[in-house]
């Protein structure tokens, strides 16, 4: 998402109070003070859609695909749990999760920004519960059983058992796979991510089992879109 952050503030303004001095009362043969302009209030905060200008031109277009730090498709976030963006987008901002764009764009954002794009996200795909899974194959079972993948995310991987847990079956496999890798990065100034959980879950995996795990997850029913949008409304 390499949209100006400038979009963000566009039509949000604050103005600062006019102050006076004037005394309270005019000396002999002085005209009356001007009555001070009543204090501004703060003008119409700027629509969502206006603050999801600067998503469309990644999560907004069907297969782009991102090139840090290996190239892999954007992952969709049109019915994502809201609570889950909010997070995503929060830990970008503190630096938890390490991405240069992602913390660019995640840092102006207010927290009343924040709860409105992420739920804008969450409700943007009017899509069908999905259905529990069936039995995944032995060999990805006994990986789903060691990492205890459905205590979180849940049965179908798409029902997790608290809001900020993202849903992850149907997600791309190339993003699901590049997200678990950087659980496992550690000292790196510009890619990683820090979370105790996760850290503890992916670190008893090889590369090749963590592509297992991705390319099932993906091949799963979801309830996640990607939503085309134009920027130019």
């Amino acid at each position: 998402m390499q949209i100006s952050l400038a979009l963000m503030l566009a039509g949000s303004a604050f103005v600062v109070s006019a102050q006076s001095n004037a005394p309270s009362s005019p000396a002999p043969g002085q005209a009356p003070a001007a009555t001070p302009p009543a204090a501004a209030t703060p003008g119409p905060q700027a629509p969502v859609q206006a603050k999801v200008a600067m998503c469309i031109g990644c999560h907004g277009i069907p297969g782009y695909q991102a090139t840090f730090p290996e190239v892999h498709k954007v992952p969709m976030i049109a019915g994502q749990n809201a609570k889950y963006i909010a997070s995503a987008l929060t830990a970008y901002a503190k630096g938890d999760r390490k991405h240069p764009t992602m913390r660019g764009i995640a840092l102006p954002l207010g927290d009343k920004d924040i709860v409105e794009i992420s739920e804008y996200y969450a409700g943007l795909a009017q899509v069908e519960a999905v259905p529990a899974t069936v039995e995944a194959p032995a060999d990805v079972k006994k990986l789903l059983d060691k990492g205890a993948c459905a205590s979180c995310h849940g049965a179908n991987f798409s029902k997790p058992i608290d809001g900020t847990y993202p849903k992850i079956a149907g997600q791309h496999a190339d993003y699901l796979y590049v997200a678990l890798k950087s659980y496992q990065i550690q000292g790196k100034p510009y890619h990683g991510r820090s979370n105790a959980v996760m850290a503890g879950q992916v670190k008893q995996f090889t590369h090749a089992e963590l592509k297992t795990l991705s390319q099932y997850l993906a091949s799963l029913p979801s309830e996640l879109r990607t939503v085309p949008q134009s920027r130019f409304r």
